[in-house]
């Protein structure tokens, strides 16, 4: 799933994060819509078709597409800020698509998305849905390795616990980043319990009269969306509908949103 249970932890460096104010008061409404995270995001286009595999539900299957989540969520970021779908284009050959798709993963997700014109541009599908359906060798070999993400600086944080204020603050980020139109990576945990250390995406949210339920895509799960929920009064995230995951307290943390967190 993530980095201990399907992977190894590897924490490299130490360090503090600044946290932003607190969560805003809810408004009067108990039950606002959903409020989408960029313009024009689609959950059933703008992700990918395949999944990251949970390699403890298949232990024996060689070359298991598994270990992979934190590479799917930065790439899906990437491909809807940095990549244009033209299926009026003819197809490429697999190596000319692998090399289109290193150059969307090559900038980093924290920049602001390209114009149109200056995107890279995907031919032959109108969407990363279509396209990762179609190419999957494609689109697997042109994501590269999840190497550095087992050794990202950051993933020393799911050891350490955290104080309710701090989670207060992190969904006060979230909110935040959604308002400005950004889809939002997250490091999520329950950790020391073996379960769930794993990244997804935060593309929406919806205030209730007591939490801010977070719309997320998971990259173990590309059926339908999941949620997160921050509980305003217990000032603390809940695993609502997380893949594979029972419903229960977690800590959240953003990722990929500067050159070193």
């Amino acid at each position: 799933m993530g980095i201990l249970v399907r992977g190894s932890l590897v924490g490299v460096l130490v360090f503090t994060t600044a946290c932003a104010g607190a969560l805003p008061p809810a408004p009067p409404t108990v039950s606002a819509p959903a409020s989408l995270a960029a313009p024009g995001f689609d959950f059933a286009r703008d992700t990918f078709a395949f999944r990251n595999e949970i390699r403890a539900r298949q232990p024996d299957t060689p070359d298991l597409y598994a270990n992979y989540c934190f590479v799917l969520a930065r790439a899906m970021r990437q491909f809807f800020l940095f990549a244009r779908f033209d299926p009026a284009q003819p197809k490429l050959d697999e190596g000319r698509y692998v090399d289109r798709i290193r150059r969307v993963v090559a900038e980093a997700p924290w920049h602001p998305a390209r114009p149109p014109d200056d995107r890279v541009v995907i031919p032959g599908y109108a969407s990363l849905r279509e396209f990762s359906a179609a190419e999957e060798a494609a689109v697997k070999t042109g994501l590269g390795g999840r190497f550095w993400t087992f050794v990202h600086p950051t993933n020393w944080r799911v050891t350490l616990p955290v104080t309710r204020g701090h989670q207060e603050a992190v969904a006060g980020e979230i909110v935040a980043d959604l308002d400005q139109g950004r889809l939002v990576q997250l490091l999520v945990t329950n950790w020391p319990t073996p379960e769930l250390n794993h990244t997804v995406v935060a593309f929406a949210y919806r205030r209730t009269e007591t939490a801010v339920e977070l719309s997320i895509w998971d990259p173990n799960d590309p059926t339908e969306p999941g949620v997160i929920s921050f509980e305003r009064s217990a000032r603390r995230f809940v695993a609502t509908h997380v893949y594979d995951t029972r419903p229960g307290a977690i800590r959240v943390f953003r990722m990929y949103y500067s050159w070193l967190l």
